[in-house]
Order: C-alpha cells, then sequence, then structure tokens
C-alpha cells in the first residue's frame, strides 16, 4: 500500500543553513504514517479506542539531498507487507522537482493498552491492509 501527503517546510524547521534539521525528518515520517493509516480507514485514536497502541522501536534514515525552507515535499508512505507482530513502514520524500532527498523506515509494534505487552496485529488491521494493497494492485493493471 502506498500513500502520499505533503507539507511545506516552515521556517522553524531548518537551521542557520536554511536546510531541513535532521531531527524534523522523524516527525515527517509520522505525518505520512499518520495520513497512510488514515487512509487505510483508521487512525491512532481508533486503535486506541480497541486497545492497541503503536510505539516505534525502530528508527533508519537515509540523508540524500538537503530539504530547504519553503520546499512543498512530498511524503509517500509504504506498506511493504501485511504485519503481523511488527508494522514497517517505509518513506521516500521528494521536492517539488521530483527529486528523492531522504529515504527512511519505521518499525512499530502492537501493545496492548491496558496490559502494555506486545500483541499480535488486530485481525482488521490486517484485513484493512491487504483490502488496501489489493486495490492498489488493481489500480496498476
Amino acid at each position: 500500500m502506498v500513500s502520499e501527503t505533503q507539507i511545506r517546510v516552515r521556517y522553524a524547521e531548518t537551521d542557520q543553513m536554511g536546510f531541513v534539521y535532521y531531527g524534523n525528518y522523524a516527525a515527517y515520517y509520522e505525518v505520512g504514517r499518520t495520513e497512510a493509516l488514515r487512509l487505510l480507514g483508521s487512525t491512532y485514536h481508533t486503535m486506541e479506542e480497541k486497545g492497541v497502541m503503536m510505539p516505534v522501536v525502530e528508527l533508519k534514515v537515509q540523508f540524500i539531498k538537503a530539504a530547504k525552507y519553503d520546499d512543498l515535499l512530498t511524503i509517500r508512505t509504504i506498506v511493504p507487507n501485511i504485519p503481523d507482530k511488527n508494522m514497517v513502514f517505509l518513506y521516500e520524500i521528494y521536492n517539488e522537482e521530483g527529486v528523492l532527498l531522504n529515504k527512511g523506515e519505521t518499525t512499530l509494534v502492537f501493545i496492548s493498552s491496558k496490559s502494555r505487552k506486545r500483541v499480535r496485529c488486530p485481525e482488521w488491521m490486517q484485513e484493512l491492509i491487504s483490502e488496501a494493497s489489493e486495490s492498489d494492485n488493481n489500480d496498476k493493471i
């Protein structure tokens, strides 16, 4: 499943050189991840209401080129597979010219809101991702 969302770089997100401060890429990934979940038909709020939380346990970032103040960025978020114990999100960030600036990956786990222990991905979430993946594949035919 692939989703895209856009965000404009704000002045406060840049360093003295006018480049996006490296720590802000994790926040951009979160924007992409949140919108990908919304596209699936869910939100973090919905998941929490159903008793599941998803903390990030791993973050990988590859800086290719610098994003700059006022750039309109496209965050492409990819869910490469149907999750079981972990949910992986891949990210590609492009500028307005379509130049790839950044690649990343986060791994999240599912935990019970009550016990705070790891659980498997809820069946309803697996179904949402499966349906979205089938729809993406049908669109490409």
